[in-house]
């Protein structure tokens, strides 16, 4: 079957739409939805049979609905319109919430339906919500979807009024008289689109990135303390910390680099490496043992790992590697790890410097995995994984992943070469010209075609995953393994290495030289300028073939 994908960005709902279609055979092109006649002449020169918009933010021209059966994916229940319908559904915290395939049509949303799901809903924010609850509703309806296509079945929209815009008024917190609860529904709501936008310390921007607050008290909006890049906040019945902000025109940071000075005399309220959740705080860094293993989280926001979050976990590693014999890599609530933080870089005023930090400190982190002989280390990608996280992960003598997690094992879209090993840890696992293939192509992948080439070893699904994961993680470490891991490695230290050494080589002028194309399209990814056409990579609808 030939499909187009219709979409507004290629985010984490089309990726995993893109790759459950690649695990079925089908020829796939994209089209980004930038202006009708380029909407129109890219799906009339691709002819496909069916049209899926995962993701779409803009009005499907008419040619196009009327000349080929176009589903579009809304992300709430049967009935709901508009946007912002996941905003609402996280202020009002809702107890169940679902999405829905439907026929697009010339009303907004209201279309016929030919596939649903719902699930129960957590208290969580609305980017938690959409990356994992709206994504499996969305790819486990697939089949549904194909089937009542063919047989011409659905279920009638029910033309509710399309939704008011859920505006910054709305959103907008008093400080005076705003409950806890109440600020964190409207960050959470807000986040990560578009934020709350408020004003702290003289400072216009928008707010992300709520953890409630157990111990430290103080007046409303004061600035009780600040850690690892978050700020303490009080509130007339508690405080909150705030991990990232926005300025107005800007682009997202930690709260302190965005405040700077103004919060100069601010306490940093600091944490053990590993924190041990017994009160609500805000942390990044934290373990879990069961039986002889040790589970160790690093949620990082968004997945990206500054120089002093690569160092910290490092320390970590180093730490848990004295009390355990089983290592598992967890990573964040919502992604793995996407590796070095571009944000972090594109605010620095020694950005080549500042960048080779990072990939330097993110490069020992992954030696101490590597290296790690006397324990046995392992991977979960639960969540998705990006550019130096995916190599992260497969530094561990195991890599085992959730069903429908998706993969970048690349960098060559943001004109860097990359490091952290992969020159070694990826040829190992699936040979030589797959490796050159994946690394070049720039196309995400799923697990399930990850572990078909041999780049991970196991998935488990969704259900009981984390004690599918610890059974198997428990039974993995004996005697004979260690010794034949101790051997390996003291045979290939020079190689391994020589490997990670060839790769920062070539990086070196893409973090120094000015005019390194790094500069210019990190840039863009940080301030998510709008694309002026779809990327050549994403028109090559038979990758699949060639893989």
């Amino acid at each position: 079957m030939m499909l187009t994908l219709l979409i507004t960005t290629y985010n984490s709902l089309s990726q995993a739409v893109y790759t459950n279609l690649k695990n079925r055979g089908y020829k796939i092109d994209i089209t980004y939805a930038i202006n009708k006649s380029q909407i129109i002449k890219e799906i009339e020169a691709f002819n496909p049979q069916i049209i899926l918009c995962p993701f779409l933010k803009s009005y499907i021209p008419k040619e196009i609905y009327e000349n080929y059966p176009t589903f579009v994916f809304h992300p709430a229940p049967r009935g709901d319109r508009g946007a912002y319908s996941l905003d609402y559904a996280v202020f009002n915290k809702v107890s169940k919430w679902g999405g829905v395939w439907l026929r697009a049509n010339e009303l907004y949303d209201g279309g016929d339906i030919y596939a649903s799901g719902d699930f129960n809903m957590r208290d969580s924010y609305k980017a938690s919500i959409y990356r994992q609850e709206i994504v499996r509703v969305a790819t486990s309806t697939l089949n549904e979807l194909f089937i009542n296509i063919e047989q011409n079945k659905f279920t009638p929209q029910i033309l509710n009024p399309i939704h008011k815009p859920f505006t910054q008024d709305m959103r907008a917190i008093n400080w005076q008289k705003d409950s806890t609860d109440e600020i964190i529904k409207k960050i959470n709501c807000s986040d990560s689109l578009p934020g709350v936008l408020d004003n702290i310390c003289g400072v216009e921007c928008y707010l992300y990135g709520v953890w409630i607050e157990d111990k430290l008290r103080g007046k409303p909006k004061e600035i009780l303390a600040k850690r690892d890049g978050a700020i303490c906040v009080g509130t007339i019945d508690g405080a909150i910390w705030i991990s990232h902000l926005k300025e107005v025109g800007g682009f997202k940071l930690p709260a302190t680099y965005v405040l700077k000075d103004r919060i100069k005399g601010v306490k940093e309220d600091r944490l053990p490496l590993l924190f041990d959740k017994s009160y609500s705080t805000f942390y990044e860094t934290s373990v879990e043992y069961r039986d002889n293993v040790a589970y160790l989280c690093f949620n990082f926001h968004n997945g990206a790992m500054s120089t002093a979050q690569s160092v910290r976990l490092k320390y970590a590693v180093e730490y848990l590697k004295e009390h355990c014999e089983v290592l598992v890599l967890i990573g964040g609530m919502d992604f793995f790890s996407n590796g070095i933080h571009l944000n972090i870089l594109e605010d620095s005023k020694k950005q080549g410097e500042d960048g080779w930090a990072n990939i330097n400190a993110m490069n020992d982190l992954i030696k101490s995995i590597i290296f790690a002989d006397e324990i046995v280390t392992i991977a979960s990608f639960a969540r998705n994984a990006g550019a130096g996280g995916v190599f992260l992960g497969l530094a561990c003598d195991f890599v085992v992943a959730k069903e429908g997690v998706v993969l970048n094992p690349h960098y060559k879209t943001l004109g860097l070469s990359g490091s952290e090993y992969h020159t070694y840890t990826l040829p190992k696992r699936v040979g030589t010209k797959r490796a050159e293939k994946l690394l070049n192509k720039c196309l995400p992948i799923s697990v399930e075609y990850a572990k078909k080439i041999n780049m991970i070893d196991k998935i488990f699904f969704h259900k009981d995953y984390y004690e599918q994961l610890h059974q198997f993680a428990k039974e993995k470490y004996n005697n004979d393994f260690i010794w034949n891991k101790q051997d390996y490695l003291d045979e290939n230290q020079k190689f391994i290495e020589s490997c990670k050494e060839k790769e920062i080589e070539i990086m070196y002028p893409e973090f120094w030289d000015k005019s390194s194309n790094f500069h210019r399209l990190r840039k863009e990814f940080v301030y998510k300028l709008c694309p002026t056409k779809t990327p050549k990579r994403l028109k090559l609808y038979n990758n699949s073939k060639s893989e």
